[in-house]
């Protein structure tokens, strides 16, 4: 099972580009991530949920590929692929990979208004090059919530908390 780790931003944009630059540190091997998903607290209160993947379409489209096949077979491939599409849109749409997403609205709910969170779901990762390569948003970086043992948290911290200092030095100079 992965590592949970929500970090708090005061805006979704900067929790969508720290989920990019997570996904491209993912291709360097330094991150292996289950899921990624940024939480936004809107400011009229609603709470939205921008997931990593589109199960729905994913389904859709798989359904739609086995449903075709499916088709050829008995001559009648529209119908086939129609019917396809349609199951898999609702199997993907029931699908909840990676992070409860009942777990997820609560996080938005504990957020402020106009806040975000970045939560993750991590196989594994190098912490101290993660952080080194995202150091320029620890000044935004709040750690919120995990399910890391305290020794790993407190690790966790202490690293967040010198590349907040590094960071705050290099704009200072």
């Amino acid at each position: 099972m992965g590592q949970l780790i929500v970090l708090g931003y005061p805006d979704a944009a900067e929790a969508e580009e720290v989920r990019r630059e997570l996904v491209g540190l993912q291709q360097d091997h330094l991150i292996a991530l289950e899921d990624a998903v940024v939480v936004v607290h809107h400011s009229e209160g609603k709470v939205e949920l921008r997931q990593a993947l589109n199960l729905t379409a994913a389904g859709a489209v798989s359904g739609g590929f086995w449903g075709t096949l499916v088709g050829l077979l008995f001559l009648n491939p529209l119908v086939g692929a129609a019917v396809g599409a349609g199951v898999g849109a609702a199997s993907g749409a029931m699908t909840d990979l990676g992070i409860n997403d009942g777990f997820l609205k609560e996080v938005g709910e504990a957020l402020g208004p106009g806040k975000a969170a970045l939560c993750l779901l991590v196989k594994e990762a190098t912490t101290d090059r993660v952080i080194e390569k995202l150091r320029r948003h620890a000044g935004h970086t709040q750690l919120l919530q995990t399910n890391l043992s305290h020794t790993d948290e407190d690790h966790l911290k202490e690293l967040l908390d010198q590349a907040k200092q590094q960071a705050e030095a290099l704009r200072l100079s």
